[in-house]
């Protein structure tokens, strides 16, 4: 009778979770999926994911500028994460805190922010003006890497994060065993420290790349809406009752897109994993 009372209490305890998880996570992907095969009279359709040639452009730019990112994250987001971990544990604190006290600002107003700083009449010209005259001017906005490094000042602590999770939790004292082994700094952060937090840059580089290959906002706002990635055409598609249908297929598209890449992003972890370090 006890045990039956304890597991009426999880399922109890279990069945708001469960409801949340049905009404918008569950139902939503239903009605995507429903809607992704149907045309606007409701008829059973392929000519849905047939119009999505026209957006090829868009989905090749979309998964270019979000490995750019991505890669980029990684290459600021690994040494900043390891410079974090090996600081002192206040030092830590405090500059864990900084990096997640953009995230606590609305994300509208960051990229307002960045287009402020970007823009011609910006800080960054202002400064430069200072220095080398009112004639020079170094045209940042409105250009792919605009949209390119909205993505990554946005997403770049979804990098740094995971990481140094991992390499908090690192046991100092394989550091010192490949120091008895004759490893000097470089070697061990590549044949120990590297390889021993793999899960952690799986991890980031999962939740760098997904938002950004679905982002709109950036691209419309950094960009000037000269780059249409496939965010934003979703949101133009969903805009418009006509579209409404194509919109849902691109939507399963790229849903399907980002399941795929976190499945090999979670098998090569796995694999890295089962290899081991080698000193």
């Amino acid at each position: 009778m006890t045990a039956t009372v304890k597991k009426s209490r999880r399922s109890l305890t279990a069945a708001p979770h469960i409801v949340w998880a049905i009404l918008f996570i569950i139902a939503p992907l239903i009605f995507v999926a429903v809607y992704s095969f149907t045309a606007s009279d409701g008829s059973f359709t392929f000519e849905n994911f047939a119009a999505l040639g026209d957006y090829t452009d868009a989905f090749v730019r979309s998964a270019s500028y979000s490995l750019i990112a991505t890669f980029i994250c990684l290459l600021i987001g690994y040494p900043l994460a390891y410079a974090i971990s090996n600081a002192a544990p206040k030092m830590q604190r405090i500059l864990i805190m900084m990096v997640m006290l953009p995230m606590w600002i609305n994300f509208l107003i960051r990229t307002y922010a960045i287009m402020k700083i970007l823009e011609d009449t910006g800080i960054i010209n202002t400064v430069l003006q200072a220095i080398f005259g009112e004639e020079f001017e170094l045209h940042m906005i409105n250009t792919p890497g605009a949209v390119i490094f909205g993505m990554v000042y946005d997403y770049l602590p979804y990098m740094v994060l995971p990481i140094y999770t991992v390499l908090q939790k690192l046991d100092p004292k394989l550091s010192e065993a490949a120091a008895d082994l004759g490893c000097n700094k470089v070697q061990t952060l590549f044949k120990v420290t590297l390889p021993l937090s793999v899960s952690g840059i799986v991890s980031g580089i999962t939740m760098v790349f997904v938002p950004s290959i679905s982002t709109f906002y950036i691209s419309q706002k950094l960009g000037g809406g000269q780059y249409l990635l496939i965010g934003d055409a979703i949101e133009t598609a969903f805009g418009n009752t006509t579209t409404y249908n194509i919109g849902a297929s691109m939507s399963l598209v790229l849903m399907i897109i980002v399941l795929l890449s976190t499945a090999i992003m979670n098998r090569f972890d796995k694999s890295e994993n089962e290899g081991g370090a080698i000193v």
